[in-house]
């Protein structure tokens, strides 16, 4: 029997008649008598008695409709699976990100996308960028928003938009009465600088060293947080990223963007190998979203 054969054997069965059969499939009753005594010439099996203009199904039919109705409930199970599937049901997703987006950029984008698809269950890890590289390699997590770049032949970066640097001082300092700061402005302050082994000690290295300016600096940090920490505190001012900048703000802290500094991407990574589940595509459309609501708002 094929799909179609099956169609009509249930709604005859289900129905009780072929004229409410016919009724129910939006097609014509010598269509389904048509039907009915092809399905039971091709099985040689009596599927149906005709007395005094009633259809009585027969024990075979009874039997074979037990087999049909065991089809139907799996097809309907699929259909709830798909259905499942798309509202983000029976879906998990493995994200990690870098420590300075993992302050503000990627929470709001996890919200949002919590919000989109409220049964899915979301694991979030803040990581530096070797171990990330690992766990995707490994394929123990799903999408990873990095603001470094990826040089992984099992891995595929896609820029989703860029990060700079700002100046973090403590509030009331002089400072904050600039819109703008100058490398001149900052560097002449008592400076919190970053570990040279670290990325951001190595890109703000090589922006001072383009501008022949040698930054005072008595405390050596190796994450951004902590020379906010430090510069909320009055223990200097610090050159950091701008989302570490806007994630770390408090009412003891300010920052102000540097003008003509140089912008950085910041990429969603994912796994080669694996084709991306809706919802990673869509974590990654709400992180672009969240990035971009964030840098206005704090503009």
């Amino acid at each position: 029997m094929n799909l179609r054969q099956i169609e009509v054997f249930r709604a005859v069965m289900l129905a009780g008649s072929v004229t409410d059969a016919a009724r129910s499939l939006h097609v014509s009753q010598p269509g389904i008598s048509r039907m009915l005594s092809h399905i039971e010439l091709q099985l040689g099996l009596r599927l149906f008695e005709r007395r005094k203009g009633r259809l009585l199904a027969t024990p075979e039919a009874q039997a074979l409709f037990a087999e049909v109705e065991q089809v139907y409930r799996g097809v309907a199970r699929i259909d709830d699976c798909a259905q499942a599937l798309k509202d983000g049901k029976m879906l998990t997703l493995r994200v990690l990100c870098s420590p300075s987006t993992g302050l503000d950029m990627v929470p709001r984008a996890l919200t949002a996308l919590g919000e989109e698809f409220p049964s899915a269950r979301i694991y979030f890890e803040v990581l530096l960028a070797r171990e990330m590289v690992k766990r995707l390699a490994a394929h123990e997590a799903d999408v990873a928003i990095s603001t470094l770049a990826i040089d992984d032949p099992l891995l595929s970066s896609r820029p989703i938009g860029q990060w700079t640097l700002a100046g973090v001082f403590p509030r009331g300092h002089a400072l904050e009465a600039r819109r703008t700061l100058s490398p001149a402005d900052i560097l002449k302050e008592r400076m919190i600088s970053f570990s040279p082994d670290t990325p951001q000690g190595r890109i703000i290295a090589d922006w001072c060293l383009r501008h022949r300016l040698q930054p005072d600096a008595r405390i050596e940090v190796r994450a951004g947080q902590s020379a906010c920490a430090l510069a909320a505190a009055s223990a200097g001012v610090a050159i950091v990223d701008d989302l570490t900048a806007r994630g770390c703000m408090t009412d003891r802290l300010s920052f102000r963007p540097i003008r003509n500094a140089p912008s950085f991407d910041i990429f969603a990574v994912t796994n080669e190998n694996f084709a991306a589940s809706q919802l990673a595509n869509r974590f990654v459309a709400h992180a672009q979203s969240a990035l971009r609501q964030l840098k206005k708002e704090r503009a």
